[in-house]
């Protein structure tokens, strides 16, 4: 038997998991091998995911299980993506679906963002989770490389009402020696997938003489799928089998994106202190209706927002936003 969630298909027996190691088949049926284990859960401001344009300000519950369907070169969390998943249920805890929305009301969050490793991994607890939170009044949203089937795509559309996906590259070349998929076809497939069902945002980490030649494409795709899509663009901080690989330039990437912002008015470049490219501008009269503070890796967070029903107050032009700004603590900002 095959798994239809992810583009590798991988063949499943009770003794063949698959490349990410998390599934299995039993009793004819394919299973999770380890349902309802979490191995990361955390608070987190949606801005750091990234998610820029959901639910201004608000809390989320960051979680994380294990195992990942890609082998990237730069992984940062390789420790939980790359491991194998059965010695890391030496440290994950157990969550059941109730008692894990329980967890994310007690500590005041607003959604719950799936943004560890990669979802595909655990769909069925995913779905589990997904019931519960929907009960709750909690909506949930995921990180993902995009690599799954359209079956695999038409099951998280079902779980998430926001996905993040990390366009790596164009190139397959680029895809086979650093990510180990034969290509981005099945990705940027996809990213229009998801575009026509969820609130989507597109994430690309930059990796210096890799993809960095890539980016102009990378914007015109984007463009003829939806030019209202946010698109950040992230100076990756190499890590895993590429930590001495040199760090991108930010100026060079930023030079190639001031073109990119005349076809996508929502353009991001931060992943580094004190970018000065992290702010919404209305694209109709070019206000700042939504300022945001870059603290580097995993550091963003909202200061402001001036939208009024997600509308630019001065000359009232709607703003592709999910949700208005969700206010709590002022001291709780900087968690």
């Amino acid at each position: 038997m095959n798994c239809n969630f992810c583009e590798r298909r991988c063949a499943l027996s009770e003794k063949q998991n698959g490349f990410c190691r998390m599934y299995e088949i039993k009793d004819g049926v394919q299973r999770e091998r380890f349902p309802h284990r979490w191995s990361v859960y955390d608070l987190a401001h949606i801005e750091s995911m990234p998610f820029y344009h959901v639910y201004p300000g608000s809390r989320s519950f960051s979680v994380g299980t294990e195992g990942c369907n890609f082998a990237c070169g730069y992984c940062m969390n390789s420790y939980i993506a790359r491991e194998n998943p059965d010695e890391i249920q030496q440290s994950s805890c157990e969550m059941k679906p109730k008692e894990f929305i329980r967890m994310a009301q007690k500590l005041g969050c607003h959604n719950i963002v799936f943004n560890i490793n990669e979802p595909t991994v655990s769909l069925f607890t995913l779905q589990e989770v997904a019931w519960e939170a929907k009960n709750a009044g909690m909506p949930m949203g995921c990180l993902s490389n995009g690599y799954q089937t359209p079956e695999g795509v038409e099951l998280m559309t079902e779980i998430f009402s926001f996905v993040n996906i990390s366009m790596k590259g164009l190139k397959d070349t680029f895809a086979q020696k650093t990510l180990g998929i034969p290509g981005f076809g099945p990705v940027l497939r996809n990213i229009a997938l998801f575009a026509a069902r969820v609130h989507l945002e597109v994430t690309t980490p930059i990796v210096e003489n890799e993809n960095d030649d890539e980016i102009q494409q990378m914007a015109d795709f984007l463009a003829s799928v939806d030019r209202e899509i946010p698109w950040h663009v992230f100076r990756l901080q190499p890590d895993y089998k590429m930590i001495d690989s040199r760090y991108p330039n930010v100026q060079s990437i930023n030079e190639q994106l001031t073109s990119c912002r005349k076809r996508l008015p929502y353009i991001y470049f931060h992943n580094f202190i004190g970018s000065e490219w992290v702010n919404t501008y209305c694209p109709h009269c070019g206000r700042m209706v939504v300022e945001r503070i870059s603290l580097g890796c995993g550091g963003d967070t909202l200061d402001h927002s001036c939208l009024q029903g997600n509308r630019c107050p001065a000359c009232g032009t709607t703003l592709k936003f999910v949700g208005e700004e969700v206010e709590w603590n002022a001291k709780e900002r900087f968690l």
